[in-house]
């Protein structure tokens, strides 16, 4: 039997969850990974400056908030960004705070 990771529906999906888990530089960081068309990526596939343990627990919180999706494929775990839910749940919030991520990585304000 498949072992299936636990993901929020559309309706289950809570902004103050969805917004804590854009709050912290490494989900967001995950997340642009993710958003450049690297979907089903292996959890192990993303160099972050974090242990193992730490990386688990953003990816899952990343999942519980649901930004993403997680499936077992071996032993590994494939993660995909769920932008089209996100986009239906929370129209162009995700969009946005990947853009402000992108613009305060490259040093520039973000315009209001």
């Amino acid at each position: 039997m498949a072992r299936k990771l636990e993901h929020p529906s559309l309706a289950e999906m809570n902004l103050d969850a969805v917004m804590s888990a854009l709050s912290d530089p490494i989900r967001r960081q995950i997340l642009s990974q993710l958003s450049c068309g690297h979907d089903d990526q292996s959890c192990i596939a993303f160099e972050l400056p974090v242990s193992k343990s730490t990386s688990t627990h953003h990816f899952r919180v990343l999942r519980e908030a649901g930004l993403i999706t997680q499936r077992y494929e071996g032993t590994s775990i494939l993660s995909a960004l769920r932008s089209e839910d996100m986009e239906e749940r929370f129209p162009g919030l995700l969009s946005s705070v990947m853009q402000a991520a992108l613009a305060e990585r490259n040093g520039a304000s973000v315009s209001s």
